[in-house]
């Protein structure tokens, strides 16, 4: 292990201060030396498997709290350099309210659940050489940082004391790449005939074949409708760019417009291409839809209304376009690579620490019927008074605002301070971060920050489609998980 250690400038040194931003009744009263330099200290270095890790000290007194931050997808052979915060604005209340970060970039971009978590329990290790054992462990990150931070309570309890996952793959591994393929057979089914929707060959000649294909049924109105269909089998919402009012419950044509924008811009590169990734280290197709009644899947979908009008505005028979579904041929998973995916990773609902989640209602990435997969399976294994699931009424994948992510957090640090958890309705959430000041109620758009007022609302996802979990395992895989 190879490490470097650094000063930062004066900018991040005169961090911000949020009020009432308190790290609970663990805290440390006689912290180990990790801040009261003067200046924030910011140590890098190295781990076995070549994953390098970044953790940040506080100028000022360390109040005993790690918060180990899990950073989300590197799109294949992109740069992966180590993340411990999600934002700098973010990053910077925290270290100047005493807060110590770390996080590492993993060995390998792509899905990389399986080098993400022994990096980041070595990252704590690394944290805990340096400075010593915090008195308090935060896993908290974003995206596949939310699965991952799942994923670690799960996996290593012993090292946490709670988790923030955050617009989190909480439906696990198996169930998010099987409800991508629910998406994608009906898209080839239906408009895409010559794509390929497992064993993918060429990842970039795919991904150009839907692109071209989605261009082209974007433009009638029977093309529309059975996108409209194809969205409606993953749950996108029908709401993209973040800064827009959700466009109304009946405007069906602008939903569709807006589940097109989902589909062009972010979701069909995971779907059409990036699964090969996933493919290569798994050893072979990881989803499976036999067995699947497209019929029944539609009538559980938060957009069945959509759907219906928007098939009967075009003259489309709806049902036949589902008895295509059903009747087509069907898709069996390589049992070995199932395996795999479930290991990194699915969920058992055995957490022991306190977890509270945080979505967006307008994610069309990470459906927020996420939440409901890994509420069930907790709730299932006993553990549902350790969970509390809160949501910001905000389209986008992960568009929460600094003040947001501060008031969940301290709405964590309270059930650690208290033993209980109390967390507020909306609109005291609201008013909490908005008591954070202009400062950090804001939003990136184009480059600049704009002003944007917090959005927490009461919310209940729909049904997740496709759930997987591992109590208990599924027969055909090869072996206990």
């Amino acid at each position: 292990m190879v490490r470097t250690r650094k000063l930062a400038g004066a900018a991040l040194a005169a961090a911000l201060v949020v009020g009432g931003l308190t790290a609970g009744a663990t805290a440390a009263s006689a912290a180990p030396a990790c801040g009261g330099t003067g200046a924030v200290t910011t140590t890098t270095g190295t781990l076995a498997d070549g994953a390098t890790f970044l953790i940040q000290c506080p100028s000022g007194a360390w109040n005993g709290t790690l918060l180990l931050y899990s950073h989300g997808y590197v799109t294949p052979g992109s740069k992966n350099p180590a993340q411990d915060v999600g934002d700098p604005l973010t990053g910077a209340a925290l270290l100047g309210n005493g807060y110590a970060l770390a996080g590492s970039s993993y060995a390998t971009t792509g899905w990389a659940i399986q080098q993400a978590l022994p990096d980041q329990v070595n990252t704590v290790g690394a944290f805990d050489h340096d400075f010593g054992t915090p008195r308090t462990t935060i896993a908290w990150g974003h995206s596949l940082g939310g699965i991952i931070t799942a994923g670690l309570i799960q996996d290593y309890p012993h090292l946490f004391n709670a988790a923030l996952p955050m617009c989190g793959v909480l439906s696990g591994g198996v169930a998010t790449w099987n409800t991508a393929l629910d998406a994608a057979f009906a898209f080839q089914q239906l408009i895409a005939p010559n794509i390929q929707v497992v064993n993918i060959k060429n990842p970039s000649a795919n991904l150009a074949a839907g692109e071209a294909a989605v261009a082209a049924a974007q433009q009638t109105p029977q093309g529309r409708a059975r996108l409209a269909l194809v969205a409606a089998l993953g749950d996108t919402p029908g709401w993209f760019t973040p800064l827009s009012p959700e466009p109304a419950a009946t405007d069906y044509a602008a939903q569709e417009q807006n589940q097109f924008l989902w589909d062009t811009q972010v979701t069909f590169p995971f779907v059409l291409a990036f699964r090969a990734e996933l493919e290569a280290r798994a050893g072979g197709n990881p989803s499976w839809n036999v067995g699947v009644n497209y019929v029944s899947d539609l009538a559980k979908s938060a957009d069945l209304n959509e759907v219906t009008a928007l098939y009967q505005a075009a003259g489309l028979n709806l049902t036949r376009d589902l008895r295509t579904l059903n009747s087509a041929p069907r898709i069996n998973a390589n049992p070995f690579a199932v395996f795999y995916l479930a290991k990194n990773i699915a969920f058992n609902g055995h957490i022991s620490v306190p977890v509270l989640s945080m979505h967006t209602t307008g994610d069309g990435l990470v459906v927020p019927e996420n939440e409901q997969a890994y509420s069930s399976i907790v709730d299932r294994a006993g553990n549902g008074n350790l969970l509390r699931q809160i949501f910001v009424n905000r389209a986008g994948h992960c568009t929460f605002t600094p003040a947001e992510t501060l008031t969940a957090l301290q709405t964590l640090l309270n059930r650690l301070a208290t033993g209980q958890w109390n967390v507020p309705v909306p609109a005291v959430l609201n008013k909490e971060a908005a008591e954070l000041g202009a400062g950090l109620n804001v939003f990136t758009s184009g480059g600049k920050l704009v002003a944007t007022p917090p959005a927490f609302i009461s919310y209940t996802p729909a049904q997740y489609l496709r759930p997987f979990d591992l109590s208990p395992a599924f027969p055909f895989l090869p072996g206990p998980l």
